[in-house]
């Protein structure tokens, strides 16, 4: 009797599993193992569910020697979350600041750029040493009753946010095509059908869109700044050293606490954590200092091109408003009606608002995203693609359509008003959560935060969180 060759059992069931994935040509099912608890967490799900597990490791990385090939698989995310630093939220500060002070609020901008920076790069390491989102970290840190309360409020958070983008985008539509802000609202909905015909095809596609919108809105603002002929020589000053007047003048100081509020928008910490993870790097450590290497460049050079989109907001109404002693332009709108007037070129105009319009898309796009992450990751509820986003659409939607109908134009003002006010409410619970977590080496290992970036990111959310709740002061007086 011959003898039998025995396989082990786990052997055995690798090679099954490994073969059957090579057959599919997907990725195998080992990279999708479930997660060992981490140390000093509450003791998660016996499977562990990726975050966005539908775009979870599907994006290849080249294995090239040379360092760029690889940086190239890595860029992305970066920009998806650059869009909420170039929002329509944003555009009302920006062209009010550079309307009413010219280029002083400048510094505002650089700084507010720093710190975005500095937060998102700890919510790309915490998403990519953990393979947890920052929603999933506060669900098994804190357990189901904190994580609804936190879930409540982040939804509410990303409500606000998406409302600004939908005004902002049928604000543009009305500008564009003379569509009423009432059918421009409904039309922006439109989107979530978007993101679910191109997230079918890869997520690649999803972050190409963006990109591409990002360009456009670029390209606008560097023609809008060769016709207004802004003056370098004061703006680079302002734009490296700080002036007295920004704290002493307290009109200056709201809207720098403006710019301020609007710079780190809570629901972008949660997605940058998630997103980061839809790279196919390898798990191992090497290849999480690689990837989080990768994700910064990433991130970093995403954030310095809308750095350049808010300082020229602000110094084309510098440049255009407040050289023309039109000092009280804030709204939109106002912008848009005496920007081809004043340049002299009857395109000006209608390039302001293609930009808007482009911002306005991005932001929903990045939105809906954020709406998934946060809740899958606290509260573990499932629903399909399309009625999630749906359902995150609407929060946003109801509201705005429920004011335009009734105040109309001058209604949308205050709405933005309140979205910036809910947004500085939020803000503090998702970035001290984040601090914590970085700054834990229970939960992120060898990729704990040293004790200078530590202190660091610390001034920097009670700075942000001081500054926001000063803002909320203001706004109720």
């Amino acid at each position: 009797m011959k003898d039998e060759i025995h396989i082990p059992k786990e052997n055995h069931l690798k090679a099954i599993l490994e073969a059957e994935a090579e057959r599919r040509e997907v990725i195998p099912a080992t990279d999708f193992a479930p997660l060992p608890d981490l140390p000093g967490l509450a003791p998660g799900p016996e499977h562990h569910v990726p975050s966005l597990p539908e775009v979870h490791a599907t994006v290849s990385i080249s294995r090239s020697p040379q360092y760029w090939r690889r940086l190239l698989g890595f860029l992305g995310p970066g920009f998806l979350i650059s869009v909420g630093y170039m929002d329509p939220g944003n555009w009302a500060t920006d062209i009010a600041g550079g309307s009413r002070f010219g280029y002083t609020l400048l510094f505002v901008i650089m700084a507010s750029n720093l710190m975005a920076i500095l937060l998102q790069s700890l919510s790309l390491k915490l998403g990519i040493a953990t393979e947890r989102d920052l929603a999933q970290m506060c669900h098994q840190s804190y357990g189901p009753r904190v994580s609804y309360v936190l879930w409540i409020f982040a939804e509410i958070a990303i409500a606000a946010c998406d409302m600004a983008e939908v005004i902002g985008s049928a604000i543009a539509l009305e500008l564009l095509f003379h569509i009423p802000l009432f059918y421009g609202v409904l039309i922006t909905g439109l989107d979530v059908l978007l993101i679910l015909l191109m997230q079918r095809w890869g997520f690649r596609y999803v972050e190409a869109l963006v990109i591409a919108l990002i360009g456009t809105i670029v390209g606008m603002f560097g023609v809008q700044m060769f016709l207004s002929h802004p003056e370098y020589g004061p703006a680079l000053h302002s734009f490296f050293i700080p002036s007295s007047s920004i704290v002493t003048n307290p009109d200056m100081l709201y809207i720098a606490i403006g710019i301020l509020g609007a710079t780190v928008m809570p629901h972008n910490l949660y997605l940058h954590s998630s997103i980061v993870q839809s790279r196919k790097y390898e798990r191992t450590p090497k290849g999480k200092r690689e990837a989080i290497t990768m994700a910064n460049i990433d991130s970093a050079l995403a954030l310095t091109v809308a750095l350049f989109v808010n300082a020229a907001i602000l110094m084309v109404a510098a440049a255009v408003f407040h050289r023309s002693g039109h000092f009280e332009v804030a709204a939109i709108q106002d912008a848009y009606k005496l920007l081809s007037p004043l340049l002299g070129a009857a395109g000006a105009s209608t390039l302001f608002a293609i930009a808007l319009l482009a911002s306005g898309q991005n932001s929903s796009i990045t939105g809906t995203l954020a709406g998934q992450v946060v809740m899958e990751g606290f509260i573990h509820f499932k629903l399909s693609p399309w009625l999630r986003r749906l359902i995150t659409r609407s929060l946003a939607i109801i509201p705005t359509i429920i004011v335009v109908a009734v105040t109309g134009e001058r209604g949308t003002e205050n709405l933005l008003i309140l979205s910036q006010v809910i947004l500085s409410l939020q803000l503090s619970f998702a970035v001290i959560p984040l601090v914590l977590f970085t700054g834990s080496r229970k939960k992120m290992g060898e990729f704990v935060n040293a004790p200078w970036l530590q202190a660091l990111a610390w001034l920097v959310a009670v700075l942000i969180a001081g500054l926001n709740g000063w803002l909320l002061i203001l706004m109720c007086r």
